[in-house]
């Protein structure tokens, strides 16, 4: 009992710490308020004996104080003196169009001096001005920040989320793609074959572009949920021209930029009914006209065709790169492998960050 008492009665006497008002320009809450949440994470910290707004509030009518607009260290010290506290906490928040701009001055009353500053720019988003003061007062006494939650209130660049973009989903990342897709397999082998044989004669590996537009229907925590709509172009290089219409959906994560979608794909092409006969695709028609008919039907990739549509499943993964305010997606894709083969590609794209 004795050990605990001696404990009890040599605890450190935290020093008292007063905070009044905190000037607030362009803020719905005035500057009381704007003291009041100060207060509030100052007692967090657990470093100084704060003193309760209540007790502020009996302090000042009691001494007939006129704290309105008490901000600066003459007025502080003065009456830190008369309510006999050993420290004032004081400080500003203006909002301007945008960004925030946010001061914390320390006093120490007995020496008359301003003993810590910190001033720290914001983004405009007022209705983070508490996680502001949070980590403010923490970077002010050399306390450990959410260093995730820091970047996303003060850095343009930093990838978009529910709290740094609150009147949007995100930013919108629509905008033109280009870049290369390769097939394999059977339609491959198509592509190269001669026209005489139903084939292309081009190159497997084909130039695309197009434009990307993207809608996000989820922002929270470190994801966003999206819907993409890429209409292409692809073969202008190799003398042909065959539109796709793309539809994906998937993932985005906030804090790295990485992506992962899935979704179908569809194209136009040319496509034949016919039957493989001793190595040789033959038509319908040539197969009635050389009077064979041991044969399995089926439709293959074709320029003797006719019109038809194609459908693929494509998974998709990507990278947004930022460079200021210029977002640069980097995407990757593979359709799902079928009998007639399968393709992959690769795009890049950019835009601009609007608001």
């Amino acid at each position: 009992m004795l050990i605990g008492l001696t404990s009890s009665s040599q605890a450190v006497k935290k020093p008292k710490l007063t905070i009044l008002n905190v000037d607030s320009k362009g803020f719905n809450l005035d500057a009381q308020q704007m003291g009041n949440l100060v207060r509030l994470e100052m007692e967090k910290l657990d470093k100084y004996d704060v003193t309760d707004r209540y007790d502020i509030a009996y302090l000042i009518e009691k001494n007939n104080l006129n704290v309105t607009n008490c901000y600066g260290k003459i007025c502080l010290v003065e009456i830190g003196e008369k309510v006999g506290s050993e420290y004032m906490l004081t400080g500003s928040v203006e909002s301007y169009p945008n960004n925030i701009i946010l001061s914390l001055r320390l006093i120490n009353v007995k020496e008359q001096s301003i003993e810590k500053t910190f001033v720290q720019e914001y983004l405009n988003l007022p209705l983070e001005v508490q996680s502001m003061i949070s980590e403010s007062i923490k970077k002010m006494f050399g306390l450990p920040v959410n260093e995730e939650l820091f970047n996303h209130l003060t850095k343009k660049a930093d990838y978009e989320n529910a709290l740094n973009n609150p009147n949007k989903n995100v930013v919108n990342l629509s905008g033109p793609r280009f870049g290369y897709t390769y097939s394999f397999g059977k339609d491959a082998s198509i592509l190269r074959a001669s026209t005489q044989d139903g084939g292309f004669e081009v190159s497997p590996a084909m130039f695309q572009f197009g434009y990307q537009f993207e809608k996000q229907y989820l922002n929270e925590g470190n994801f966003q949920a999206l819907f993409e709509l890429i209409p292409m172009v692809t073969g202008i290089d190799q003398q042909l021209f065959i539109p796709s219409l793309t539809f994906l959906n998937g993932f985005r994560n906030n804090n790295s930029g990485w992506e992962i979608a899935i979704g179908p794909s569809i194209a136009t092409t040319t496509k034949l009914k016919g039957a493989e006969v001793n190595g040789v695709y033959y038509s319908l028609a040539d197969l009635k006209r050389m009077n064979i008919t041991d044969y399995k039907e089926t439709t293959r990739l074709d320029s003797r065709g006719e019109f038809a549509i194609s459908s693929a499943l494509i998974i998709a993964v990507g990278k947004t790169i930022k460079s200021g305010r210029m977002n640069i997606p980097l995407n990757f894709y593979s359709t799902i492998p079928t009998k007639e083969g399968f393709r992959i590609g690769l795009s890049v794209g950019y835009n601009s960050k609007r608001r």
